[in-house]
């Protein structure tokens, strides 16, 4: 793909994304925006958070600057009328759904003894139901574009007893977004609906890491959002027919694209490994 058809790759067409108010999920509208994608954002920051930056405004606006077309609607991944409302709204503004990402997560890493059911709940009505409740509301959608895509952003399956055993309730909610992206990608595939994960190679400098006890010393070993927002634009731009049922790593999707250089995402010169890779397991 040259570079004056990667600018223009997602023109026209529609991305629905959950939990893009900032972070991930904003990084992801933005990048595509700047190919000329649709977005529609769900998100339940309608007002400013006294800890956390932007609003669902906020992010509707970077996207509009980036050269998008965004419309923001407020409302829960959990709730399935707010999801088919979501959806409507895609269908009513835009004509459809080409692009749907599972963005929206909840994290808790407390011991099981110490976990809340409250937590235990979140993790699972965020990460798993509303997974499924967002893709389930596209598909109709989907079916009719020549180039549909579910993007799921979930981690790899990784088995080693370490991340079984380390917050096996988290692992258990992200794996699980993780098998549902996978078993889509089957359940779809004659329908040519591509789904993948995308998970990132190191800790990203999102809310999650920096409201940590050491979260300003953290960030500065971690990468910005834009590498999860440029890989994202980069599978999703992609034949759906020729890239599904695979996890993917960020820094592997763009080397593959021919960006050689990921020092301008920052996370210094040893970027802390993500969560559920082989490199950030504590070895004996």
């Amino acid at each position: 793909m040259t570079n004056s058809t990667a600018a223009t790759a997602l023109q026209g067409r529609t991305l629905v994304v959950s939990g893009a108010s900032r972070g991930i999920g904003l990084a992801i509208a933005v990048s595509a925006a700047r190919q000329g994608a649709n977005i529609v954002l769900l998100a339940k920051t309608a007002e400013p958070h006294p800890k956390l930056p932007g609003t669902i405004y906020t992010a509707a606006a970077d996207i509009e600057a980036a050269g998008g077309n965004a419309v923001p609607v407020i409302g829960d991944v959990r709730k399935e009328d707010d999801v088919a409302r979501l959806v409507e709204t895609a269908v009513d503004q835009f004509g459809g759904v080409d692009i749907c990402v599972n963005n929206a997560s909840a994290i808790s890493t407390d011991p099981t003894d110490e976990l809340s059911a409250k937590k235990f709940d979140l993790m699972m009505d965020i990460n798993v139901r509303g997974t499924f409740l967002l893709t389930k509301a596209c598909l109709p959608h989907l079916r009719k574009s020549p180039n549909a895509h579910v993007l799921t952003i979930a981690p790899p399956m990784n088995m080693s007893p370490y991340w079984l055993g380390v917050h096996p309730s988290y692992t258990l909610s992200k794996y699980g977004m993780t098998l549902l992206a996978l078993g889509w990608a089957e359940e779809y595939r004659e329908a040519k609906i591509a789904s993948n994960c995308l998970w990132p190679e190191t800790y990203i400098a999102t809310a999650a890491v920096t409201s940590l006890a050491a979260g300003s010393e953290l960030a500065e070993s971690s990468r910005s959002p834009e590498i999860m927002g440029d890989a994202a634009a980069a599978i999703v731009a992609r034949p759906s027919d020729e890239v599904t049922g695979q996890c993917f790593i960020d820094s592997d999707v763009l080397r593959d694209a021919g960006v050689t250089d990921l020092s301008r995402y920052g996370g210094g010169d040893n970027p802390i490994p993500d969560l559920f890779l082989d490199a950030a397991e504590p070895k004996s």
